[in-house]
């Protein structure tokens, strides 16, 4: 039985851990990490104040789960750890986002929760819609991937994004059959697209299908415009992802 607590408040983006971390605690920490993070947009700070990790490598599930988490959209994993010697009062580069975090196994620390507060403050920048398992699901998804393009000023990534929504979409109402979250944000010039579902099954993709195959092309569409896509095992069903780039688009039309 694990010794590590995972506390979680829906209305802080501070996830508690206390207690022992070891390894029968790691995968229990993984879970509760990524599942916050599919629930909710933007960055989620580990608070470990109270977390005692017996075995150096304890950390390696922190950068495991930014790692993972690293295509999605709006998403990305901090550290709060009090005991690390920083700064309190750190120049400010840019406007409430302090300029010291250390790194700790490649997963940026702070030491004071203010600081990592501010690192992890809300995204402006982001599009969410909860749809249910339906024919006019697809159809759904892709005006709001219209609207983010135009938004944020993507108008060469509008049919490539509308065609990898749509095959994701559909294969969760043709397979997982179960109520989604769509999800799209902007990060530096590319489109992060995700659709998270409740079922444990994973797309695979074997490459090109046989011409005499109907069927199956979905994940070839979404391999073909996207500039890599991938899938994560999540507690109660999976994130399908993709990522879309502009130079992408400007290099096929050449």
């Amino acid at each position: 039985m694990s010794s590590c607590l995972v506390d979680i408040d829906d209305s802080s983006v501070v996830v508690r851990l206390s207690g022992v971390l070891d390894a029968a605690g790691a995968e229990a920490v993984r879970g509760a990490l990524l599942a916050r993070l599919c629930d909710r947009p933007g960055p989620v700070v580990a608070d470990v104040t109270g977390l005692r990790i017996v075995d150096p490598t304890g950390w390696g599930v922190f950068a495991e789960v930014r790692r993972e988490v690293a295509d999605w959209p709006a998403a990305d994993l901090l550290l709060y750890d009090p005991t690390m010697d920083g700064p309190d009062d750190a120049d400010t580069p840019l406007a409430g986002v302090p300029a010291w975090p250390a790194v700790v196994a490649g997963v940026p620390a702070w030491p004071t929760l203010d600081g990592a507060l501010a690192a992890a403050a809300p995204l402006a920048a982001v599009l969410t819609a909860e749809l249910a398992p339906t024919v006019g699901a697809a159809r759904e998804a892709r005006e709001l991937v219209a609207a983010g393009c135009e938004r944020w000023g993507m108008p060469t990534l509008v049919d490539p994004a509308c065609i990898a929504i749509t095959e994701m979409v559909n294969n969760v109402v043709a397979h997982a059959r179960t109520p989604m979250t769509v999800r799209l944000a902007p990060q530096d010039s590319a489109l992060h697209l995700a659709v998270r579902d409740h079922s444990t099954r994973r797309p695979t993709f074997a490459g090109l299908s046989p011409p005499n195959r109907i069927g199956g092309r979905g994940l070839l569409l979404i391999d073909t415009v996207a500039r890599r896509w991938g899938s994560s095992a999540v507690p109660d069903g999976k994130v399908v992802w993709c990522v879309l780039h502009p130079d992408d688009e400007a290099a096929g039309s050449e």
